[in-house]
């Protein structure tokens, strides 16, 4: 398979076409419908799966949890256990640690069903919004191809987008910025296969919205605008694809170096890139200059190539084919040059991100394969290049099984450990708007009604704390340092006034002075994450 930047269908002026008459337009929609439910259904369920079973966390459902629920109180979104955790000044912005400001748009949610749930649900809804955009890429692809090939290729992208294994992963992790990136994302492209190029402009400008690094993305799909409207003839398209390539990391560069540190956020903070270089002008030095270091750190350790096998494999290679595929190299990029192990693994949200593109990119290098084959005889040009096809379809499902679909439906999937199951019921014994210091897996069920923040290495002084003794929690280092930790309070003026299967609470009855308590004040220095060292080591570790 070769890149190509050359035209697609071969049509003037690709536009969604017309179904043929002899396609039930209703049958049709009916299909697309039902794969949008399909889509919502698994994904909402992996999500409430994950909220029965114990399994989301306060990092990062409560983080967004609180962030949202300020919104809705018309503040700016501020979480305090992202803030405390992290040790930055009461009142930070999470628009200064990631500059995500469509998130604000989940607000009136919030007014409806004041709840951590309603993330889960709105992130499975934009989520299934996809499937019809997606439809609309594979017809565009396969314009010039028999309406039953039309009809096939949209309904099994329309299948295997639903099922992907990077929207079961998110849902089972809980709920990111990834829910507004995908269907952004793929609305970009859809409207660019069109050639409805404000539209397209004005999604790739929207897409910035989502995370500092989209426009970066979005720069790449103005190159590829560009150049395909300039192969095309097309004035207008050349124009706004220059104007989407200068303009997306143009706010990337302006988010990153002005925005963002005028909300607070320090200098080098998110930087895992020391293997390059201590900073981004010292990298770039050291790239110009011995450009062998690039992929001696893009494939070590070995994960790294894994994760890049996995992402593309899954797709029978197809995404190679096509030079849509571009648009993911910033993407891999900052996962693969990373020295941060949690961007290694395939079990995160961020193959997410990568999702909308991949997909465009194999429906694209199908097309074109299938084009191919025209001149052969009738019968062979009405099949789509069947082993590609094929092998595409079970990787991506076997995947999908591997990683959600089997775990939606196994039963002991839907039940928390007796430990989770002991922490959900001590957090039922928490008064309404008490402050509180819980166990990372409980925090999502007290954002609404209580002032909680995670127990870690720093006592914070709360009125209740809720502790496991007996199984390592995030972001301890060692069960010993829990069990610690609870006799300390215990012997400050914590009264212990609830047990089971290895999960205590406690409650403040004395003003005992807490040695090493500590809230973040006005001048505090936020600190980075420890990342464990079992973490980064297995493509599949949850």
């Amino acid at each position: 398979m070769s890149l190509r930047w050359g035209r697609l269908p071969d049509q003037d002026a690709v536009r969604l076409p017309h179904l043929p008459a002899r396609v039930p337009r209703v049958a049709d929609a009916q299909r697309g419908w039902a794969l949008a439910l399909l889509c919502f259904l698994v994904c909402g369920g992996l999500g409430f799966q994950s909220w029965t079973a114990v399994r989301v966390t306060g990092f990062d459902l409560g983080i967004f949890d609180q962030a949202i629920r300020a919104y809705a109180h018309f503040g700016l979104p501020v979480s305090p256990i992202k803030n405390v955790h992290h040790e930055f000044p009461p009142g930070f912005s999470l628009l200064g640690d990631h500059f995500s400001p469509v998130l604000a748009l989940l607000a009136p949610l919030y007014w409806v069903w004041d709840d951590p749930r309603m993330l889960l649900l709105a992130q499975a809804g934009l989520f299934a919004t996809g499937v019809p955009v997606v439809r609309g890429i594979a017809r565009h692809c396969f314009a010039g191809a028999a309406p039953s090939v039309a009809r096939r290729a949209a309904d099994g992208a329309g299948l295997v987008y639903a099922l992907g294994w990077p929207l079961l992963n998110a849902s089972y992790a809980g709920f990111h910025e990834v829910a507004f990136a995908v269907p952004i994302t793929l609305l970009m492209l859809e409207r660019g296969l069109a050639r409805r190029y404000g539209s397209a402009a004005l999604w790739a400008v929207l897409l910035c919205t989502v995370k500092e690094d989209m426009g970066l993305v979005a720069g790449l799909f103005g190159l590829l605008l560009a150049v395909r409207a300039h192969r095309s003839g097309h004035r207008a398209g050349r124009a706004a694809g220059a104007a989407v390539l200068l303009a997306g990391p143009l706010v990337s560069a302006v988010v990153i170096m002005w925005f963002l540190p005028a909300m607070g956020s320090p200098p080098g903070y998110y930087w895992s890139y020391d293997r390059l270089g201590a900073n981004p002008g010292d990298a770039l030095v050291h790239v110009l200059t011995e450009p062998w270091l690039v992929p001696q750190v893009a494939f070590s350790p070995g994960i790294k190539a894994a994760m890049l096998a996995w992402v593309l494999g899954a797709l029978a290679l197809l995404p190679l084919g096509s030079p849509t595929l571009l648009l993911a190299v910033p993407l891999l990029a900052e996962r693969m040059l990373s020295d941060n192990p949690n961007h290694w693994p395939v079990i995160n949200h961020y193959d997410a991100f990568l999702w909308p593109i991949l997909l465009t990119a194999a429906l694209e290098t199908l097309a074109r394969l299938h084009r191919r084959r025209l001149p052969r005889p009738a019968a062979e040009s009405r099949r789509l290049p069947g082993r590609w096809a094929c092998a595409a379809v079970a990787l991506s499902s076997a995947a999908a099984v591997f990683l959600g679909l089997g775990l939606l439906v196994t039963p002991d999937s839907w039940r928390p450990s007796a430990d989770k199951r002991a922490l959900a019921l001590a957090a039922e014994r928490i008064p309404a708007g008490a402050t509180v210091e819980a166990d990372n897996s409980i925090a999502p069920r007290l954002t609404a009604r209580t002032d909680v923040v995670i127990a870690d290495a720093t006592p914070r002084g709360a009125d209740w704390v809720l502790l496991r003794e007996d199984k390592r929690a995030f972001p301890f280092a060692t069960v010993a340092e829990q069990r610690q930790r609870i006799s300390l309070l215990v012997a400050h003026g914590y009264e212990e006034v609830w047990r089971r299967d290895g999960v205590v609470l406690l409650h403040r009855v004395r003003p005992v002075p807490l040695p090493g308590a500590a809230r973040p004040g006005p001048g505090s220095t936020p600190v980075r994450e420890r990342v464990p060292s079992d973490v980064g080591r297995d493509l599949f570790q949850r």
